[in-house]
């Protein structure tokens, strides 16, 4: 199904230029901690996209701007977490990044923040004050403009002309 099948409106120019939405995206290798953050987020929290790089991560950041984004710190990412952390910064200014680790990477908590993390977490138990800054973050981006472009961003598919 595409766009011009007829049972959604197409998209209007104006919706084009819409402000910058955002969703809660997690960039993690493995789904450990967006359970904990389904979890503590409860039916009720925001909607959670996972993906599995950063490029990925980006490529949710360029349709959604004003997200906030969980990414993990790994062993094999962590040389390029930090320059992409600031370049983020630099494009995105409404998208925030929290990261979060293992626990043997606890120590690396201040140089995450100096890179421009809001929050650190090193365990899954400690994600209630992430969850929550997430919350009042998405609660700040502009909403959707109309019921039309809602239900096309609910679709597990892109539009035609974003393809």
């Amino acid at each position: 199904m595409t766009q011009d099948s007829g049972l959604l409106p197409a998209r209007s120019a104006a919706s084009q230029r819409r402000p910058p939405r955002g969703r809660w995206i997690v960039c993690e290798p493995t789904d450990r901690w967006a359970i904990a953050l389904r979890r503590e987020a409860g039916a009720e929290g925001p909607r959670l996209f996972e993906t599995r790089s950063l490029p990925d991560a980006w490529s949710m950041l360029e349709r959604f701007p004003a997200s906030f984004l969980v990414t993990e710190l790994t062993l094999t990412g962590r040389s390029t977490l930090w320059d992409w952390m600031v370049e983020t910064a630099r494009v995105f200014p409404m998208t925030r990044v929290a990261v979060v680790a293992d626990r043997a990477w606890r120590d690396w908590e201040w140089l995450a923040r100096e890179a421009g993390a809001v929050w650190f977490a090193a365990s899954p138990r400690e994600v209630r004050p992430l969850v929550a800054i997430a919350r009042r973050h998405l609660c700040l981006v502009p909403p959707t403009a109309d019921f039309v472009e809602e239900v096309w961003d609910r679709l597990p598919w892109k539009p035609a002309n974003e393809q």
